[in-house]
C-alpha cells in the first residue's frame, strides 16, 4: 500500500512520493469541482448490514438530503456509506463516494455518481471536508471516530467553517459524550463552547434539518456583494 511504503521509507523517493500525493490532490479536487450544490458528508461503519438500523437510517437520511437538493458524500464503501449513497440516488440527488484502497476492504458501492478511489488517507480527508456544509455521523468504529474528531479539530482551530456535526443515535454516542464532559471538559482540555460543536439526536429528520437550516442561516448572514457603479 502506498501509505505504508511512504510511512516506512527513510531515504530516497521524495520526488516520486510528492508527485504521487500531488496528483491525488489534483484528481480529488477535480472530483470535488463536479459537485454543483451544497453537500453533506455522512460517515458510519462499513460493517452495517442492509436491514440494520444504522443502514436503513443512513439510507433515509441520504434520501432526505437529496430531496432537499443536496449532494451526499461518503467514503464510497459498504455499510452506512452504501446506505447513504443509495438513499441519495433514490431521492434523485447527487451521490458522491471517495473510496480508499485498503488491503482487506473495500470496493466502491454501486450507488455513486461522482467517485474517486484514493491511495492516501490525508488527501481523501481533505476532499471530505472541502465541499461539506455539515457532517452527519452514524455509529461506527475507529475510521468513523477519526473523521468525527478530524472535523471537530478543524472547526475548533478555525481551519474549517463552523458547520454542524450531527451524531445520530443518542444511546451509542451517549457514553462518549459523558466521558468528554466528565473527563476532557472537567480537566480543562476543552472549553464549554467546544461541546457546542456537537449535536446528538435520534430524530433523522431533525438531523437533516439542523444541517440544512444552518446552511441557510449562514447564507442569510453573508454580506451582500458590493454593487458596481453604472458606467457613466
Amino acid at each position: 500500500m502506498d501509505d505504508e511504503r511512504l510511512l516506512t521509507a527513510h531515504e530516497g523517493g521524495l520526488p516520486e512520493n510528492l508527485i504521487s500525493i500531488a496528483e491525488e490532490f489534483r484528481a480529488g479536487f477535480a472530483a470535488v469541482d463536479q459537485i454543483d450544490r451544497p453537500a453533506v458528508s455522512i460517515f458510519g461503519s462499513a460493517r452495517a448490514k442492509e436491514g440494520s438500523e444504522p443502514y436503513e437510517s443512513a439510507r433515509y437520511v441520504g434520501r432526505r438530503f437529496a430531496e432537499a437538493g443536496w449532494a451526499v458524500i461518503t467514503g464510497g464503501g459498504p455499510g452506512v456509506m452504501e446506505a447513504a449513497n443509495r438513499g441519495a440516488k433514490e431521492g434523485g440527488g447527487l451521490s458522491v463516494g471517495f473510496n480508499i484502497e485498503l488491503p482487506h476492504e473495500q470496493g466502491s458501492n454501486h450507488y455513486i455518481d461522482i467517485g474517486y478511489t484514493f491511495k492516501h488517507f490525508y488527501a481523501r480527508k481533505v476532499c471530505f471536508v472541502k465541499p461539506a456544509e455539515g457532517f452527519v455521523i452514524f455509529p461506527g468504529g475507529f475510521g468513523t471516530f477519526d473523521e468525527l474528531f478530524e472535523a471537530l479539530t478543524l472547526i475548533q482551530t478555525g481551519k474549517a467553517q463552523n458547520f454542524p456535526v450531527v451524531l445520530v443515535d443518542t444511546e451509542y454516542w451517549g457514553g462518549l459524550l459523558a466521558w468528554i464532559r466528565g473527563e476532557v471538559l472537567a480537566d480543562g482540555w476543552i472549553s464549554p463552547k467546544d461541546l457546542d460543536l456537537l449535536y446528538v439526536t435520534d430524530d433523522l429528520d431533525e438531523a437533516v434539518r439542523d444541517v440544512v437550516e444552518s446552511y441557510d442561516a449562514r447564507g442569510a448572514e453573508a454580506p451582500a456583494e458590493p454593487q458596481k457603479a453604472d458606467a457613466q
